[in-house]
């Protein structure tokens, strides 16, 4: 974290040199007021420098990258990170050799990775921020796997008309589940358990 303090004739000019110093913009410091400082008799006699401290606010989306990137790095991974946003979510597109330990087994690690990545960006966030990773378009991949799945197992619940419990999974995937039974007017899906063992259940209405 930046910080400056700056000195000026006004309040104003005080903060614009702290701007200029940490070479950022007001909407992104915290600003303190230490002293507004005083004209004096005629702007000259008994007159005091407005006093402030400036203080650099966290980049949240800087600061999950720096995140990524250290834990990539560590893991034995050299990950190149392509960011997207749009409003309140923050892809992450992540590349490179032995990317396939950043996904781990069924995207494991990269779930993983993905909360501990949000944790960090929101640590430093105004908003709440919505946090994707994907490592070499894995979560297509996964997705088009777990609509197959639904398929599979609601052919199951139909022909033997019990209910079946798939295995847990984070709630992104599991929407994906849902909406992949929605086509069936037969069949009802409902989410059960706690995190990080909630999953769903399908069963004949």
């Amino acid at each position: 974290m930046k910080q400056v303090t700056a000195t000026g004739q006004t309040v104003e000019e005080a903060v614009e040199s702290a701007l200029a110093q940490l070479n950022t913009t007001k909407d992104k410091v915290e600003i303190d007021i230490i002293d507004e400082g005083k004209k004096g008799f005629l702007g000259i006699f008994g007159s005091r420098e407005a006093i402030v401290k400036v203080t650099l606010q966290p980049d949240p989306i800087e600061e999950a990258t720096n995140f990524l990137k250290n834990v990539s790095e560590k893991m034995g991974v050299n990950a190149d990170i392509k960011i997207v946003r749009d409003g309140k979510l923050v892809t992450f597109h992540l590349s490179g050799e032995k990317i396939a330990l950043l996904i781990g087994k069924r995207g494991q690690t990269l779930n993983s990775l993905q909360y501990l990545t949000q944790l960090v960006a929101n640590r430093y966030s105004k908003q709440y921020l919505t946090i994707m990773l994907d490592a070499e378009d894995y979560r297509q991949r996964r997705n088009e796997t777990l609509v197959q799945l639904a398929d599979r197992m609601a052919q199951k619940v139909l022909k033997t008309k019990k209910e079946v419990a798939l295995e847990p999974m984070p709630s992104y995937e599991r929407k994906v589940i849902h909406t992949a039974l929605m086509k069936y007017d037969n069949l009802k899906t409902y989410s059960s358990g706690t995190e990080p063992y909630r999953h769903i259940v399908i069963s004949v209405k």
